[in-house]
Parts: structure tokens; C-alpha cells; sequence
């Protein structure tokens, strides 16, 4: 079993380096080129590949191709299929492994429809089993995992983050080959004029964060006054997002009051949405205030390795075995707690 194996990759926005998915998704191609004993080969995209380059000169690549250029700076489709094209063509590969980012997204499955190739996404892990390449996704809303194999190649397979642990190591100066790729003025038609996107501290789902903290409708819900006090908890919440630079999530019946004439979290979304027809995270830690630990919630913590909850009911679902740790407390008074403490940190940290 000797298939060629191209890792492909984009340079991300500082245009200096990797994006973090792209060492990850290089660490599953590196243990499956081992694995089936054939070479490995990258492909790199960008306006400037040099540094990006150095910093994957230790992987062992048998060739490092790279297209670059102002007009692949940006992400646009047709400039991000054509360089794709070119690299997948210089290489020849059997299997083309790449992370699964917004960018290839877009510009991937049409490198298929180019390439006559199969193509894959939300790949979570790849592996050999009996001589045969196999992968693995989550189907139905992250509760069923799948296991399948293609004949077909080339195979042009996307992984997700969070499910391999990155590859590293020292950048080191390494000479890569240009693919000249010239682009038909059709294909800049696009142009990037800029990127809006929310300041930092507005900024409440962050994927690469530590924590996640998931809010439940309980805090919305009347408190021991018999009131309501959906401002203090506005406050308490993005104070905590502030000063801990924690991800936020939220549970569905929370997230689905809008639509319900109720008190409501002005910040939440459903795009903070968490289990159910929401997102599986990906974070070392994770925090569960006011949510009652209903399945479905739960099955979107499935990847989240420290599972905490504080509920004053202490037969609620997080008690029955779904959470490493309960607090039988008020949330209100243990995140006003919490927060002034790692204030005081903070402050203490500046000082120094």
C-alpha cells in the first residue's frame, strides 16, 4: 500500500503563518503517511509561503510546492481553487488531506469537480484498518460516528479541529518549489475590500479559548426576589467573558427565547448554540451555569474533557453522572464572586 499523500494548507489572515487547524490536520496526515509507509508531500497557499514553509522543514515532506502571490493574499474561490489545482497536479496524489477551514470550504469541493476526485468534510480522524484508508465523521447531529472508506481516487479529505493533537516543531530555512500559477481576469473579478468583524471584547464565541461557558435559561428565569434580572446577567456574563477570555455557549431552550416574547440575553445567538442542532466545541475546560444537563446539551459537551455546573438544584441532570463537578449554589452570587476574584488577579498581575 504506497498512495501518495499531498497535505495542503493556507497561509492564515496575519499572512505570516498557519492557521492552528492546519498543524493538526498535519499531524493526522504525517501519522497516516507512517502508518501506510508512502510519502508525503505539502502544498501551500498565500501571498508570502517562505515562513510557513520553515516552519514545516522538520515534517519530513519529500517536496514542499507553494503558490504565492498577491493575488492568493485573500481568500476568494476562484484564485483559492486555481492555486489548489496547481498543487494537486504538480503532486499527483492519491490522498490530498487539509484542514478544514472556511476557505477550503469554498474552494475545495470544486477542486474535486477539476480533479474527477471524491471529496470529504468534517473528517475526524483518518486511519489504516485491514490495508485499507478509513475515515471517520459524526452524522445526525454529533450522536451517530461513521466509519467509511473510498475506492475512488483522488480522495480529498477535510478535517475538523480539536480532533488531533497538533504537530510541532522548531522552523528551520528550507528551499520549496513555485508553481507559477497566472490567474485569467475572470478570476479576479472577486476582490477582499476589507474585514468587519466585532472588537474583541464584544467578540463571544472563540474556539480557541480555554473554557466554555454555557449558559441555561436560568438565568432568565425568576430568582429568589420572584424577579427577573436579565441585566445583571447580561453583566455578569461579559464580565466573566472579559476577564477569563472564555468562549460562551448557550443551551437551546435559552437561545430559542427570543422567538418567545421572554426575557432574553441581547448577546446570544444561535450561533452560540450548543448541542442538539447546535456545535460540538472543542475546549479543555467547560463551565455549565443554570442548565438543567438535558441530553442534548450534553451530547454537544461530548469532546469537552472537565465538565463543571453550578445549579442550586442539586437533583438536576449535571448531578446524575454528567458532570465531573457540581456546585449546589446560585449562579448570580458564585459568578459576582468569581468575577471580583480574577479581577483582583488581574490587577495584580498588572502591577507586577
Amino acid at each position: 500500500m504506497n498512495e501518495k499523500i499531498l497535505f495542503l494548507a493556507h497561509v492564515d489572515e496575519s499572512g505570516n503563518a498557519l492557521p492552528k487547524i492546519a498543524f493538526e490536520a498535519l499531524g493526522a496526515a504525517l501519522a497516516l503517511s507512517q502508518q501506510m509507509n508512502s510519502p508525503l508531500e505539502i502544498g501551500l497557499i498565500g501571498e508570502n509561503v517562505q515562513s510557513s514553509a520553515d516552519s514545516l522543514a522538520s515534517a519530513g515532506a519529500a517536496h514542499i510546492f507553494g503558490v504565492q502571490g498577491p493575488d492568493f493574499a485573500k481568500p476568494r474561490f476562484s484564485s483559492d481553487a486555481a492555486a489548489a489545482e496547481a498543487l494537486c497536479r504538480a503532486s499527483a496524489p492519491q490522498l490530498v488531506i487539509a484542514p478544514a477551514t472556511a476557505r477550503f470550504f469554498r474552494a475545495l469541493p470544486c477542486l474535486a469537480r477539476r480533479l474527477t476526485a471524491q471529496i470529504d468534510t468534517h473528517i475526524t480522524s483518518i486511519n489504516v484498518t485491514d490495508g485499507a484508508v478509513v475515515a471517520t465523521r459524526w452524522f445526525y447531529r454529533q450522536r451517530i460516528e461513521g466509519v467509511f472508506q473510498r475506492k475512488a481516487r483522488p480522495w480529498i479529505l477535510l478535517l475538523d479541529s480539536g480532533c488531533q493533537e497538533p504537530w510541532h516543531a522548531a522552523p528551520a530555512p528550507v528551499t520549496f518549489k513555485e508553481l507559477v500559477v497566472a490567474l485569467p481576469p475572470q478570476a479576479k473579478r472577486t476582490s477582499v475590500t476589507g474585514i468587519r468583524a466585532p472588537k474583541s471584547d464584544a467578540q463571544t464565541i472563540r474556539p480557541d479559548a480555554n473554557l466554555l461557558l454555557v449558559a441555561g435559561a436560568g438565568w432568565t428565569k425568576k430568582q429568589t426576589d420572584g424577579k427577573t434580572h436579565p441585566e445583571q446577567a447580561e453583566t455578569l456574563i461579559l464580565n466573566f467573558l472579559r476577564v477569563s477570555g472564555a468562549s460562551l455557549g448557550g443551551s437551546k431552550s435559552l437561545v430559542d427565547q427570543s422567538g418567545e416574547n421572554q426575557a432574553v440575553l441581547r448577546f446570544m445567538t444561535h450561533m452560540n448554540q450548543v448541542g442538539q442542532t447546535g456545535s460540538t466545541p472543542r475546549h479543555p475546560k467547560g463551565l455549565s451555569t443554570c442548565c438543567h444537563g438535558e441530553e442534548p446539551h450534553v451530547v454537544g459537551w461530548r469532546f469537552i474533557n472537565d465538565r463543571r455546573a453550578i445549579n442550586l438544584d442539586p437533583n438536576c441532570g449535571w448531578a446524575r453522572g454528567k458532570a465531573d463537578v457540581l456546585y449546589v449554589a446560585d449562579a448570580f452570587q458564585v459568578m459576582e464572586k468569581l468575577n471580583a476574584l480574577l479581577a483582583e488577579r488581574a490587577a495584580e498581575y498588572q502591577a507586577k
